[in-house]
């Protein structure tokens, strides 16, 4: 007994490390295709979907992330004033559009402001913080229609909440990016708003301080890999 017990001893201790794996904080419009790009890194990701300004505030906190992908400049810009990104592995990877959306059984009028009725609201995401609904305000500012639509907002907590309020019915307009209204069979563009109306939309990722090596290496290989531009994502 007592040897049996002292080769589980030597077994245990001998055992192969724990496989090594990252964890991602990433803007929830990347959903698809960044799972799609976690499976081809050849470590185990685990990430996390969320607003960008929800999950800059948790890596703020302390939150164990290693590497954030944001869907603005100004959300990583705000991490890296506070010091709590890794020098040197700053990139923009992506880049994306901002369109119209409405149900798939509606039809999609040439003016798509034209889909909302008098009491109907129109979905977007957050527009004081989160990027898809700060560039939407933008757009909507310049386009001189914000005085008239900022009172009739169903103003999300993300981007794809404001997606789903459209695909359940709830809201006959929508304003996401292109690559979650390809995402959502439940919906049709209606069409794309000018980009020339919003500041360029630019996913930067960087590896947060203190992650390990591999975490620069993901960053990296986003900036050229395939899987992104199948999704709809463009290239800044």
């Amino acid at each position: 007994m007592r040897l049996l017990a002292l080769l589980a001893m030597f077994l245990v201790a001998g055992a192969a490390p724990a496989q090594e794996r990252l964890v991602v904080f990433a803007a929830a419009s990347l959903k698809e295709a960044l799972d799609e790009y976690n499976a081809t890194f050849g470590l185990q990701v685990r990430a996390s979907y969320a607003a960008s300004s929800a999950l800059a505030r948790q890596i703020e906190a302390g939150a164990q992330a290693q590497v954030f992908v944001s869907a603005d400049e100004a959300w990583m810009d705000y991490l890296e004033r506070k010091g709590l990104l890794q020098p040197g592995t700053r990139r923009d990877v992506l880049g994306n559009r901002l369109v119209w959306i409405v149900p798939a059984a509606s039809k999609a009028p040439a003016d798509p402001l034209a889909a909302l009725g008098p009491r109907d609201r129109l979905a977007l995401a957050d527009p004081q913080h989160v990027p898809a609904g700060k560039y939407a305000r933008a757009a909507l500012e310049k386009m001189g229609a914000w005085p008239s639509l900022s009172g009739r907002l169903a103003a999300a907590e993300n981007v794809r909440a404001a997606l789903a309020l459209v695909a359940r019915g709830e809201c006959p307009l929508g304003i996401v990016y292109e690559t979650d209204a390809l995402a959502e069979p439940r919906v049709r563009v209606a069409g794309r708003v000018d980009a020339r109306l919003h500041p360029p939309i630019v996913y930067p990722a960087a590896a947060v301080r203190g992650a390990p090596a591999a975490a620069a290496s993901y960053v990296e290989r986003m900036s050229r890999s395939p899987v992104f531009e199948r999704h709809g994502f463009t290239r800044p």
